[in-house]
């Protein structure tokens, strides 16, 4: 042990290692820097802006006079100014030293000469030199190319220079040894500006430059300024001389600790090596090693975190390496491990593997049967070995001829599958792979055994999941497009027909929305049960989609039949759907498509089955609609509209139009219902009957839907500046309360135009309110906070609007125009308004009755209590300026 550490020692052959082991402590730890060195870097964007390097020398002049006026503390220029450039140029520099009282810091190097022997001193010039600080630049780099030390200084010609990071830190001593520098002090932390920003002048540069000390350096890439340090990393050399000033500032010039701990750690391991020899066992005294090692390294990263010394453990290491080697060459004779290798090598790999290996002599008798083939066989090694090869197989015959030089021409890693048979009887289908070897006796071969009657079965199950529908158990799109395809095939020559008829739900996204999606799964399951029923063993069914199921067969006067198979359908749904001991009225909505009149591919009898759907929910819930041509041009026409709302969107083609809403009494403007208006560049002013319906279904429903929001509050607020704050009222989309930020949308917009929230009244109607009634009273609620009020349109028309009243926060209602058109002449119009006004009062709502169109209606109104209303006898919906026009000039 110690002769061994010795040579390593004398030889110097452990530097390495203690380096590595230094730099390995450095990569784990890591040191914020001060920030008080900041790097102003002529890196590649302030070259791309200056120009072309070498600059001249009164952009530098420029530079130093900006960081004067940012408040720099100290300058130090990582720039070669030992040669003259252009003449005026030096003179703007040299005056700019003068300028700044000698306080610059400016770099002098050495370097070799062209003959290569002797080296050269560069400093700045006398005219440079007079007005500034001299400070060294060198590092020294070393045999593994990598800089690690730095110097306080050196001395040129007979004079001490401190180095520029000694400079800069204010420690520079003339008789101190170079100290290795904190690389756990990372690189990409020391902050850097762009020499073009603060040359620029740049307000936000100059300020993170104040009380700073600043080197200015080059960092691009193309400028060569550059270093190998530790941890594989390549740092431009003022980012170099800025962590070597971080090591000073922060007193981190790290030292190696002395050669007498080292040697007292090497002690320690001898003296427990020597006492615990014999009497422990040679794992204990590895594992005791190690922990050493461990402990001594753990000690070793803490010591050089904490404090500026590194311990060198390399000599340790080294010797814990030569222990464990000296404690195997002593537990381990060298023939045994020959003997264990050729003894064991064959039989450990083959007992450890999972599949089953079984070899055999040159009479094809087994030899080795591992626990992989006891496991797949049920047979022990003792029941099998001896045994002829082919007791293996299922069907004997396929290997009872197998002679010894047919399994020697069996290729190495062929494949193969065969019928095996288990200890209890079983057949079971299994994958051989051969392989052999030539022995002293003959050819012995091998075979490698694989059960794959589970993967088999794993196949069977991902085909069968490929082509079916999980939830159901019906067959999915993929399948029915292909039995449509053989369909099709079958009846051409049969002068048959092959009817498609697809099947949507109406109300499912409701039932999920409301119960949830387990019951939605519930649901469709009883139904594909009914359908399946329905169908026949004759039919093809399968499920399409979410909702949506698809049934196909094959007769002739296929048009007839779907006919009355739609009709027999619905009468299979007359009963209701048992679903989780819940009772479900099911209303279908039925497409259908014939082969070959509507589609002459799978594909295209689909798409049109699908058409004559969304036709069917179009015109009606629970509609039924036979494919024809021009349903297709009704769908695109939805389609093109679809694209122009969205295009009508982006050019801003939609305004709103204000319908006045009065007092009653007196006739007092003291409101406005918001309605949206589309003026198209070709067909003018569109009706919103038109649009509407697309838009509330469309994904741009939503967009639209705050943007009126948005729009009619911030002409609230113009009214509001103007001195006429009106109530303006704005109708809520559907989708608005799907997002689930609508309450916070209304905040926004809120803020954003600054109106009064009391002169904004948000109108919902009964679908708005059905969809989720939880989340549509939190909503509510979050609203009301905010100061806005919440009026329920078309009040009557539903069929649960006096169950709204109580469930929902509302401040008022609007009476809808079906009830106030006929009020004077229909006494049941008129009997449901009294009582509606009445009940509102009761309620503390306020009331306001839409659709009047004469005096005698709103005289009569007036009487029963109603104080506003609204309606062409006042005024129809009109653009904000001739509201204000025709409204508000005559009130100011």
């Amino acid at each position: 042990m110690a002769v061994a550490l010795a040579v390593v020692a004398l030889g110097g052959l452990h530097n390495g290692l203690r380096y590595d082991l230094a730099d390995f402590r450095f990569a784990g730890q890591t040191r914020d820097p001060s920030g008080d060195i900041v790097v102003i870097a002529i890196d590649a964007p302030s070259i791309d802006k200056v120009g072309v390097w070498p600059w001249p020398r009164a952009l530098h002049a420029q530079l130093i006079r900006q960081l004067y006026k940012a408040g720099v503390q100290d300058i130090a220029l990582d720039v070669d100014f030992s040669t003259p450039s252009d003449e005026a140029s030096d003179r703007e520099f040299a005056e700019a030293l003068k300028t700044a009282g000698g306080s610059i810091v400016l770099p002098s190097f050495q370097q070799p000469r062209a003959d290569r022997t002797h080296l050269q001193i560069n400093r700045p010039l006398p005219q440079f030199a007079d007005h500034s600080w001299p400070a060294l630049v060198n590092v020294e780099i070393g045999k593994d190319g990598l800089v690690r030390r730095y110097p306080f200084g050196e001395k040129l010609a007979g004079t001490f220079l401190p180095s520029m990071a000694a400079v800069l830190a204010g420690q520079y001593v003339e008789h101190r040894d170079p100290f290795l520098i904190d690389y756990s002090i990372r690189a990409a932390r020391i902050p850097k500006v762009s020499y073009a920003d603060v040359l620029h002048g740049d307000e936000a540069t100059l300020r993170k430059l104040n009380g700073k000390k600043v080197i200015v350096g080059a960092t691009a890439l193309e400028l060569g300024d550059r270093f190998s340090v530790p941890n594989s990393e390549i740092l431009p050399g003022p980012v170099l001389q800025a962590i070597a000033g971080e090591s000073l500032l922060q007193s981190r010039t790290l030292r190696w600790t002395s050669g007498v701990v080292t040697a007292a750690g090497i002690a320690i391991i001898i003296l427990v090596m020597l006492a615990s020899w014999r009497l422990v066992s040679a794992g204990w005294r590895v594992a005791t090693l190690l922990t050493m090692a461990i402990s001594v390294e753990a000690g070793a990263f803490l010591l050089q975190a904490i404090f500026p010394l590194i311990l060198d453990t390399a000599l340790f290491h080294i010797g814990v390496v030569i222990y464990i080697a000296v404690i195997a060459v002593d537990e381990i004779v060298v023939r045994n491990i020959l003997g264990r290798i050729s003894e064991s090598r064959f039989h450990r790999v083959a007992m450890t593997l999972s599949d089953g290996l079984i070899c055999t002599d040159h009479l094809l008798r087994i030899t080795v049967w591992n626990d992989g083939a006891a496991a797949i066989f049920g047979y022990s090694a003792q029941d099998m070995i001896g045994k002829h090869f082919e007791a293996i197989f299922a069907d004997r015959e396929k290997v009872a001829g197998l002679t010894i030089s047919e399994a020697a021409a069996l290729p190495v890693g062929n494949v193969t599958e065969f019928h095996g048979r288990r200890s209890n009887g079983d057949s079971f289908l299994m994958e051989v792979s051969y392989s052999g070897w030539q022995g002293t006796e003959g050819y012995h071969l091998c075979a490698v055994v694989r059960d794959i009657s589970l993967r088999k079965q794993e196949a069977e199950k991902l085909r069968y999941l490929a082509e079916h529908d999980r939830l159901t158990g019906l067959a999915n799109r993929y399948t029915l497009a292909n039995w449509l395809a053989e369909m099709m095939i079958g009846v051409e020559t049969k002068a048959e027909e092959v009817a498609l008829i697809i099947v949507g739900l109406d109300g499912f996204q409701q039932i999920n929305d409301t119960l949830g999606h387990s019951n939605g799964d519930l649901l469709l399951r009883s139904v594909a049960e009914r359908l399946s029923m329905f169908a026949g063993p004759n039919a093809i069914l399968a499920r399409l989609s979410g909702d949506e199921f698809a049934l196909a067969f094959s007769s002739f006067g296929a048009s007839a039949s779907v006919a009355e198979a739609e009709a027999r359908l619905r009468g299979a749904f007359d009963e209701p759907v048992c679903a989780a001991d819940r009772a479900y009225h099911v209303k279908l909505s039925i497409g259908a498509a014939v082969f070959p009149s509507d589609g002459r591919t799978p594909d295209e009898l689909i798409s049109n089955g699908h058409i004559a759907l969304s036709y069917a929910k179009a015109t009606n819930r629970g509609a039924y609609a036979a494919f024809e041509k021009g349903m297709r041009q009704t769908i695109e026409k939805r389609l093109t509209l679809e694209s122009e709302i969205a295009q009508a969107a982006e050019r801003g083609e939609f305004e709103l139009f204000y319908q006045p809403q009065v007092h009653l009494s007196g006739h007092k403007l003291i409101g406005a219902e918001a309605l949206i208006r589309w003026r198209h560049p070709v067909r003018g002013l569109v009706s919103p009957a038109e649009f509407m319906p697309v838009v509330n279904t469309s994904g741009h429903s939503q967009r639209i839907a705050n943007w009126v929001l948005h729009t009619a509050c911030r002409q609230a607020r113009t009214w509001e500046q103007a001195g006429h704050p009106l109530r303006v009222g704005i109708n809520l989309s559907p989708s608005q309360l799907h997002s689930g930020d609508l309450a916070e949308a209304v905040a926004a917009t809120l803020a954003a135009t600054g109106v009064t929230p009391s002169l904004i009244e948000l109108e919902v109607t009964e679908d708005i309110l059905i969809a989720d009634e939880r989340r549509v009273l939190d909503t509510f609620r979050h609203i009301q906070k905010l100061g806005v009020r919440l009026v329920f349109d078309d009040f009557g028309t539903g069929y649960a609007s006096l169950s709204y009243l109580k469930k929902f926060p509302l401040d008022g209602l609007k009476i809808d125009r079906s009830f106030v058109g006929d009020l004077l002449t229909d006494a049941d119009d008129a009997a449901i308004v009294s009582s509606t006004i009445g009940l509102s009062t009761q309620l503390g709502l306020s009331v306001i009755a839409e659709g009047i169109e004469d005096s005698a209606t709103a005289d009569l109104l007036a009487r029963m209590g109603c104080q506003e209303g609204q309606g062409y006898f006042f005024g129809k919906p009109m653009p904000a300026t001739d509201l204000s026009e025709s409204w508000l000039r005559n009130a100011a």
